[in-house]
This record gives structure tokens, sequence and C-alpha cells, in this order.
């Protein structure tokens, strides 16, 4: 005999009434607050705000040629800014990186005309000059353990000095030879200083590069596991290197990117002059940092993005060329920058709080 069971109706609790209860947890932050977490997105808006006001108060930036001129002195510093951000991320900072500029250049001129060789022979030599600045500095900071701060000043100090003695050595005065009849130096204009024509605009060939740079360094940051290292680095080194990441490879090789942007740099100077001042570059380290620090990088490391720092450099060519265009004192630029530097950093730390509270 069979003996058929009928199951029976599954018992349903209703849903309780009322708001959902949430933890700190689980809570979802608003939109606003997470889209002010980026560290790019206040910097844009301030980049925002000041081209507005200078639209208002500068006339001239309206036209096409004064914002290509803008975007040339930007590129200038954002070329330079980018690799310095990508140091900082890491934990780490280069005070050496404006006067390694003109080391490179420097290098590049003198072993051009008092050697007679092709320029592309002292370009690469310069490359190889500034990468070796570079690892010097990292490999420094990762065998002593000595902050990054006193190693780069020793650097700064060192090539300042150099910068001026060698080149009063070499050539009898502080400035190098012209160089723009020397074999090769079209060809390595074109690559470094070249300007090409968009609406009958001049547009200088370091806003490409810049763009491009940027470009790679936000790839580099977010799709690789090399940037994935550089914010483990700078984050907690120990902590980092527990998990396998190679600390020790990670911070040379930033210092070295550090080196390459300055060999950068002081090729389109070389080549956009013909000839280089030996005492230039002391200061443009600070303003490098600065553009870093506006663009949302933290000093203490571990946070920042490549594309802050577009916006920061942006900055500071509209305010550089704005303050000419208005017909202002040009001696209120640092006073300006000063300004925004601080009102930059309280933000990111006004947002940085309100982004983490629950």
């Amino acid at each position: 005999m069979s003996v058929t069971q009928q199951a029976e109706p599954a018992v349903t609790t209703p849903p309780a009434s009322g708001p959902k209860e949430t933890d700190g947890r689980t809570a979802q932050r608003p939109t606003a607050l997470r889209l002010l977490a980026r560290p790019e997105v206040g910097v844009f808006l301030g980049a925002l705000a000041v081209l507005v006001f200078f639209l208002i108060t500068a006339p001239p930036m309206r036209d096409a040629g004064s914002m290509a001129n803008i975007l040339y002195q930007s590129s200038t510093i954002g070329i330079m800014a980018l690799p310095v951000a990508l140091l900082m991320i890491g934990g780490e900072f280069d005070l050496s990186s404006g006067v390694a500029v003109i080391a490179s250049a420097l290098t590049a001129a003198m072993i051009t005309y008092q050697l007679s060789m092709n320029v592309w022979v002292g370009v690469l030599l310069a490359l190889a000059m500034s990468l070796a600045v570079g690892f010097l500095n990292g490999w420094l900071l990762v065998r002593t353990g000595l902050p990054s701060f006193l190693i780069t000043l020793g650097t700064f100090l060192i090539l300042q000095g150099v910068n001026l003695a060698v080149t009063k050595l070499v050539t009898g005065n502080v400035a190098t030879d012209d160089i723009s009849d020397m074999d090769g130096f079209s060809q390595a204009k074109a690559v470094f200083a070249s300007s090409f024509d968009v609406g009958g605009v001049d547009v200088k060939i370091t806003v490409v590069w810049w763009l491009v740079f940027a470009a790679l360094a936000t790839w580099v940051l977010l799709r690789t596991r090399y940037g994935n290292w550089i914010f483990a680095v700078g984050g907690n080194k120990d902590s980092a290197r527990a998990v396998g990441v190679p600390v020790t490879l990670t911070k040379i090789s930033l210092f070295m990117l550090v080196g390459f942007g300055a060999w950068f740099v002081g090729m389109h100077q070389l080549f956009a002059f013909n000839t280089v001042q030996s005492g230039e570059g002391v200061g443009q380290e600070l303003i490098y940092i600065a553009a870093a620090v506006i663009g949302g990088c933290l000093l203490t490391g571990g946070a920042g993005s490549a594309i802050g720092p577009v916006f920061g450099a942006f900055m500071f060519g509209m305010v550089q060329q704005g303050i000419v265009y208005a017909g202002w004192n040009p001696d209120w630029f640092k006073a300006f920058l000063g300004v925004m530097l601080l009102g930059a950093t309280l933000i990111n730390l006004w947002v940085s709080r309100a982004a983490t509270r629950r």
C-alpha cells in the first residue's frame, strides 16, 4: 500500500515595514561624496574656477593663441609633475628635480659642442646621466633608510654646484654654446621642441607629449601590477614587502622615472632655445611638487592620481599667463601660487574627511 504525502505550503513571513536598518559598514555614501573622494575632482573644479576668473578679468585669454600659450606653459610643468606625482604616491619626493632638468640639458649641450658630436649622442648620454642620478637617489634611500628629503636635498646642492662650476670650466661662461648648427639638431628639435598648426594656432609638441605621458601614467596606476606596487609602498612599505611587493625595485624605479622626466624637459629647453643657462632650475622642484599636491597627491604617500597633477599644472599655466594678460604685476605670481597651494591642501583635507565620514 502506498502512502501519498501532501506537502504543506511554506509559511512566509511578511517583510517588516519601516526603513531598512543599516550599519556603518553597509551604508552607501552619497554619490557626491564618492565623487569628491576622487583626488582629481577637487582640482578640476578649482581649475575651472581659475579659468572662468581669468576669462572675465583678462580678456586676451579668450584668444585661441593665448590658450595655446597657456597649454605650452602648463605642459613644461606638467611633464615633470607626472613622475613627481608618481613618486609622491610611492611615499617619497625629490628636491633635486628642478636642477636635474638643467643638468641634463647642460650635459647634452657640452658633449655635443665641445666634442663636436652629433646631438643625438649628447641626448642619449644625457639620458644615461639623468637615469643614473635617479638610480643614485633611490639606491641611497633604500640602503640607508634616510628620508628622501635629506638625500635629494644633498643631490640638489651637488647638482646646483656642478652645473655652475663645470659649465664655467668647460665653456668659460655661465651658459653653453649655441648648438643649432650641429649635426642632428633639426631632427632632435622636431621631437622635443617643434610646433604644429591647428586652425591657424601654433601648438607646441610638448602639449602632445604631456597628454600622452598623462594617459600612460593613468593606465599604469589603474591597470597594471606596477601601479598597485606604487600605492602599496606609499601606503605602508613594510606591509607591502610582507605580501611580496618588490619595495626596493619600486622605489628606485620611481626615482629613475623622475630622472627620465628631467631629461625630457631638459631636452626641450635645450632645443627650444639652442643654449642653456647653468644657474636655472632652482625653485622649479617646488613648482612640480606643488602641482602634484594641488592635484590631490598626499605628502604622506599612498594616495593620488595622474590626472590630478595635469589639472594642477594647468592651473599654474593659467595663473602664470593670466596675470600677464590681466596687466597685473607679475611679482604677485608666487603669492598667488602660495594661496592656491594652501587652498588646495585645505580642500583636499576637507574632502578626505567628508568622504570618509559615516
